[in-house]
């Protein structure tokens, strides 16, 4: 099997690595150092953290709302979105009128966690309502018919869709024509026409204006809620024997949502998960808290543990065990039930583990029998578990940095979950498939996205997508670069740097963790450790050492020159994290890459 080759770019290389052990070209992520210069003077901060705020555009005037982001700063009016009023005002008769709700959920993290942070206002507010949440397996992803019926056969009048919806116009219009009000909460790319609803906020419709477009479903919830509670302030609804109740409250659950639907930790979002981890640090949701427990975190939690921790175990629900799980956790208050659904998804995200594992070997080997990578990298099984095809889509994507879709077949039907790359808007070009026909159903955002194919039309939909996908990233893909932020020696990195590091954070998609170069270091005591990872022990020059772990490196280049105790000096890269373990705190190296060091490199 051959590999397109890149094309050449002009960008300097960060200490000449042109292709690293994990075949990545090494550029520089420095900002102006004017500005980072101004930055340090005028706000008293160490150098580092001000060259960071200059390489992500900080400006000087705005580094103070950087640092604390305020939901009095950062937080849209909600009024600003499209059909959000009249959402508030449905839900406000609704509420004043005893008028059941339903809030109808998707069953991955952004779609629990939305379902819950209503649900929670809901009640707190007195309102009578109910989350639904649908069998991935039974009921496929989104509003469906028979569930629309049913909700409205139990008398409920209102159903919020929440991280769905956007495109389910055949149920949505069983729904109206059967007298029930249907509101849709979404984010996903809407089509030219908009389902039959009485209100549909997703600031990414078509004809919306709102810049937060890159908000996750948890967020737009968020925003509903802070309407309707409005609303219902100007109302009279809070007195003595009601009181209002503070939003901020939930913000560990919009936290949660936002980080693990990897949306950019930017403006809104960044200041939601920022203020949000303040509220999960408390402890006060006894879901998420039993939760940390059978994770075993036991520090402070950050935006790693919300998204490769807790996130992965509430998913774990909706993909192969109970779809309504995840929500549940979140609901409760009683801090033995807590336990009790904390521990079943543990034991759901240890199956969904091995399962996971089982298709990703499959699609590896499917597309290594191809003479060469296409441009789309497609997967195809029978069989293949709905619940990990799209995790499988992302490992296929890291491995092969082509957009990726895998498909699941069962029967007639083959159901996909596909993974992009930057410069192809998979969500964009999976509407089109469905425009042209060739989907029974499909939607997304740029970089995800989800359809359902007639198995007799799979030839002629991958053939389409390749095509689009060619077409957008030229005669090859874009070149795997890793961005460095700067080099640093073992015996700098130091526990009072990572923590002034962390200033910049919270850290994720948009708003990249720290990564730095420990520059010709050697590879002392070693082994594997866990599913894979190998730990090691990295020696500078003046035999200062700095504990390292590699994840997911065994048996390829960069676990073998990590494990080679002759191999030559390295330049290794990676993110410094502090270990906590029996009361003592320890700085350590996540290794990303490694590539061999040439006589005479240096930062």
């Amino acid at each position: 099997m051959t590999l397109v080759a890149s094309p050449p770019t002009d960008e300097p290389t960060f200490l000449g690595v042109e292709r690293s052990l994990t075949g990545r070209r090494w550029v520089s992520r420095a900002g102006d150092s004017a500005t980072a210069m101004t930055i340090a003077q005028r706000h008293g901060l160490p150098d580092p953290v001000a060259r960071l705020l200059a390489a992500r555009g900080v400006e000087a005037d705005a580094v103070p709302d950087f640092l604390e982001p305020t939901l009095r700063r950062f937080l849209p009016d909600p009024s600003h979105l499209k059909d959000m009023d009249a959402a508030v005002e449905r839900l406000l008769r609704a509420l004043r009128g005893g008028e059941k709700i339903a809030v109808f959920g998707d069953y991955d993290v952004d779609g629990a966690t939305s379902s819950a942070l209503l649900l929670r206002f809901f009640r707190a507010v007195g309102g009578d309502a109910r989350a639904y949440i649908p069998d991935r397996m039974a009921e496929g992803y989104g509003p469906n018919a028979p569930a629309l019926l049913r909700l409205r056969a139990e008398g409920v009048a209102v159903v919020v869709t929440v991280d769905c919806g956007i495109t389910a116009f055949e149920a949505l219009d069983a729904a109206a024509q059967a007298g029930l009000d249907v509101i849709v909460i979404d984010h996903h790319k809407a089509e030219a026409t908009l389902p039959r609803a009485l209100a549909v906020v997703d600031p990414n419709r078509l004809d919306e204006s709102s810049p937060h477009t890159q908000m996750a479903a948890v967020g737009l919830a968020f925003l509903l809620a802070v309407g309707v509670n409005r609303a219902l302030r100007l109302a009279g609804w809070y007195g003595e024997m009601r009181p209002e109740p503070d939003l901020r409250q939930w913000l560990d659950i919009v936290a949660l949502g936002t980080v693990c639907d990897v949306v950019p930790l930017t403006g809104v979002n960044r200041m939601l998960v920022r203020q949000g981890l303040k509220v999960l640090a408390s402890h006060g949701n006894a879901g998420l808290a039993a939760l940390a427990e059978v994770a075993r975190l036991n520090e402070t939690p950050g935006t790693f543990h919300l998204g490769f921790m807790l996130g992965p175990r509430v998913n774990a629900g909706g993909r192969v065990g109970q779809a309504d799980l995840g929500t549940r956790l979140l609901l409760t208050d009683d801090a033995a039930e807590a336990r009790g659904l904390a521990m079943r998804l543990d034991t759901f995200n240890a199956e969904r583990r091995a399962i996971e594992a089982s298709v990703l070997a499959a699609a590896i080997a499917q597309v290594e029998a191809l003479p060469t990578v296409p441009a789309l990298v497609v997967a195809v099984g029978e069989g293949w578990h709905q619940g990990v095809i799209g995790i499988v889509a992302s490992r296929l994507v890291e491995r092969f940095h082509r957009p990726a879709f895998v498909i699941g077949l069962d029967g007639a039907i083959g159901k996909g979950s596909g993974r992009s790359v930057r410069g192809v808007d998979l969500g964009a070009l999976v509407i089109e498939a469905r425009r042209r026909g060739l989907l029974v159903n499909g939607g997304g955002h740029p970089m995800a996205a989800g359809l359902t194919v007639e198995r007799a039309r799979l030839a002629e939909l991958t053939d389409f997508l390749g095509e689009q996908v060619a077409a957008s990233l030229g005669p090859s893909p874009p070149a795997r670069t890793l961005a460095i932020d700067g080099a640093l020696t073992p015996r700098a990195a130091q526990r009072d740097l990572v923590r002034s590091l962390q200033q910049v954070g919270p850290f994720g998609v948009g708003n990249p963790e720290p990564r730095f170069v420990l520059p010709q270091v050697r590879a002392g005591w070693s082994r594997p450790v866990g599913e894979a990872h190998v730990r090691c022990t990295l020696i500078g020059g003046d035999g200062a050492r700095l504990a390292a772990i590699a994840f997911r490196a065994a048996g390829n280049p960069l676990g073998a020159a990590l494990s080679d105790a002759t191999s030559p000096t390295l330049h290794v890269a990676g993110t410094l994290r502090i270990d906590r373990w029996n009361g003592s705190e320890n700085v350590s190296l996540h290794i990303e890459d490694a590539a061999p060091a040439r006589a005479g490199d240096g930062p």
